[in-house]
């Protein structure tokens, strides 16, 4: 994540997802720097740490949490439009039947 904050150090903000790109590549980002960024919503960020909220740089990371530290995760921080795996959803009747 630090290495996504520093390639963002001399943007203007607001910026959308192509200006935020477009600088980490002038700042010389790594490739995943740039992935990262590409696996952001297409919105008009604020501020880095806005950025950084949304930044996903290790999908499974949260692999192995607990549904409350999920919830958790969920409520503090991320945009709308988040990919399914970043958010507590709801079991179904099928699944919780099929947990007991």
């Amino acid at each position: 994540m630090p290495e996504v904050l520093g390639a963002l150090k001399d943007v203007d903000f607001p910026a959308d997802k192509d200006q935020l790109l477009t600088a980490a590549r002038a700042a010389g980002a790594s490739d995943e720097v740039v992935k990262a960024l590409r696996g952001i919503p297409p919105e008009e960020y604020t501020s880095r740490e806005d950025v950084a909220r949304s930044v996903r740089v290790d999908p499974d990371s949260d692999l192995g949490h607990t549904a409350a530290q999920r919830a958790e995760q969920a409520r503090e921080g991320g945009k709308p439009g988040l990919s399914q795996h970043l958010r507590d959803a709801p079991k179904t009747p099928i699944q919780e039947e099929l947990e007991d």
